[in-house]
């Protein structure tokens, strides 16, 4: 792998283009691409991804990118017969079961799992909605008129030259 990686920074070198150029060209990080060209297969959550990657950056550079990616082939292969089968076991076992919906999830040793942050903020979201609503009803009906304040002996007209006139 890092072979692979040293072949894509010695051409991105020799064509003068910076980190972060190719990053944004991509659409990756520069961390991302600093990762490639070490040969840090550990820094990507997928190694899969990780072929893409290589693709399109060789492409990018304008390298042979079939040849590219048949090297990574070939280093994946030579990386994966060296797992023993205890290994993929152990993996196995050891990672937690989780209730998938769906699908059964294969588990994988080459793909790291990453727990997902719980986040709170909607459930608070709504509990604040529905405490507005209630006190907005609750102000509605505290503050209706009382049926005494309309009765049919009180009565103001107004006269067609403009003056008020009280009845009762």
């Amino acid at each position: 792998m890092k072979e692979i990686g040293a072949k894509l920074k010695e051409a991105r070198e020799e064509m003068g283009v910076s980190v972060e150029e190719v990053a944004e060209d991509l659409k990756l990080r520069p961390s991302q691409i600093e990762n490639i060209e070490e040969g840090n297969m550990d820094a990507f959550k997928d190694i899969f991804y990780l072929k893409y990657f290589i693709r399109d950056y060789a492409k990018y550079l304008g390298l042979g990118y079939e040849d590219m990616v048949d090297d990574f082939n070939e280093y994946l292969f030579d990386y994966t017969s060296k797992i023993s089968i205890d290994d993929i076991k152990k993996a196995q076992t050891t990672s937690p079961k989780k209730k998938v919906d769906g699908p059964k999830k294969i588990i994988s040793p080459y793909t790291i799992e990453r727990e997902e942050k719980v986040s709170f903020m909607p459930v608070i979201i709504v509990s604040m909605l529905v405490i507005i609503i209630i006190l907005g009803i609750a102000f509605v009906i505290t503050n209706l008129p009382e049926k005494d304040d309309f009765n049919d002996e009180n009565v103001i007209s107004m006269n067609i030259g403009g003056d008020y006139e009280f009845t009762k």
